[in-house]
């Protein structure tokens, strides 16, 4: 942990900036880097439901654009003594989360857990307590 990269994913929601606030503590503390993953939802729709206005493709290049954009404008406002880096994925967000933490070897995942319970949690995958399941390094969920 002490000599490799922290990995945060983030929505770009407030809670995921909240959890942010840990990494770069921590990366801060440690001297290491932080990289920064989006994971893009994979746009739904088929081309012969007409479901969509856009092709499946077209979306999908909106939805990278957007992200990107906003990765960089993060990116541009955060501390200039880490180093940051800023990755996109696509498909499931903890899936994602998973295998980009196992190929950068991370140190550490920081990450938001949105803190439904009861029907709201039967209802919605939980990313955070699947990634803190299945994850092979420390992972910090942060509410």
């Amino acid at each position: 942990m002490r000599t490799r990269q922290i990995l945060c994913p983030t929505d770009f929601s407030e809670t995921a900036e909240h959890a942010m606030s840990y990494a770069f503590e921590m990366a801060n503390f440690y001297n290491v880097g932080i990289r920064l993953l989006h994971v893009a939802d994979k746009p739904f729709g088929d081309k012969h439901t007409r479901a969509l206005s856009v092709t499946p493709d077209d979306l999908a290049g909106r939805m990278n654009k957007e992200a990107a954009d906003r990765m960089r404008q993060l990116i541009k406002t955060l501390g200039k003594d880490l180093t940051v880096e800023g990755v996109i994925r696509h498909g499931h967000a903890a899936e994602q989360i998973l295998a980009s933490a196992s190929k950068m070897n991370a140190g550490m995942i920081v990450m938001a857990s949105h803190g439904r319970t009861g029907f709201d949690h039967l209802l919605h995958t939980n990313i955070a307590e699947e990634v803190a399941n299945k994850a092979t390094c420390p992972v910090l969920v942060v509410k």
